[in-house]
């Protein structure tokens, strides 16, 4: 009597099983707000927003490739070597530093602009945060540093998370007491807000990250 084998469905579903578990390599590029100031190495936010991923069924692996104090400039002078190879996606969260310390809002458009610019003639697929001015410099630098992100994120077609800090920024209860950094629990909150956009990000990218 011939041994009957898994059938044409199970095949299938194993083979699809074996596609659905291989990670999708993405790489958050940003500030004090993506390395974890003032937190355990476990609650930054690329490894909160993996587990979170997870949670959803979607396999990742996050690089942390913040850098405390880093602006926009500092991030397009380190892009070479923070982003590993094999990367197939970056969140770009980078402009705080840039805002808080005054920084000339072209200066930070331009260094973003090349960012962009360098990740997608690799054919890395990203997703960029946007960032707010405080007020203190007054509404002409305001509206000029907020109208960046939307500005670029059409300029090159790429997906665009409107406020990184959104439900954060203003709660005394989710922030340090420095005022500007999120708690542990302010990170979760980031990371349920944006969740959301992160996973409507790569399904739309399911074909140019290699999601099977």
């Amino acid at each position: 009597m011939a041994m009957s084998g898994p059938t044409m469905a199970q095949t299938l579903a194993q083979t699809a099983n074996v596609a659905d578990v291989k990670p999708i390599r993405i790489a958050v590029l940003g500030d004090s707000l993506t390395a974890g100031f003032g937190l355990p190495a476990q609650a930054a936010f690329p490894v909160r927003l993996q587990k979170a991923l997870a949670d959803k069924g979607i396999t990742t692996e996050i690089q942390n490739a913040g850098v405390s104090g880093d602006t926009t400039s500092g991030g397009l002078a380190r892009l070479d070597w923070s982003i590993s190879p094999g990367t197939e996606a970056v969140i770009v969260e980078l402009g705080a530093n840039d805002a808080l310390r005054g920084v000339d809002p072209k200066v930070a458009r331009d260094a973003l602009d090349a960012i962009l610019t360098q990740l997608k003639a690799k054919n890395i697929a990203v997703l960029l945060c946007g960032m707010y001015a405080p007020p203190n410099y007054g509404a002409e630098y305001t509206a000029k540093f907020n109208a960046i992100y939307p500005d670029l994120a059409k300029a090159h077609n790429v997906p665009l998370y409107p406020f990184f800090l959104d439900g954060v920024a203003t709660d005394a209860k989710l922030t340090q007491p420095d005022g500007l950094h999120p708690t542990a629990a302010g990170v979760d909150k980031v990371v349920e807000r944006i969740l959301p956009t992160v996973e409507a990000f790569l399904k739309d990218r399911a074909p140019q990250l290699g999601k099977r």
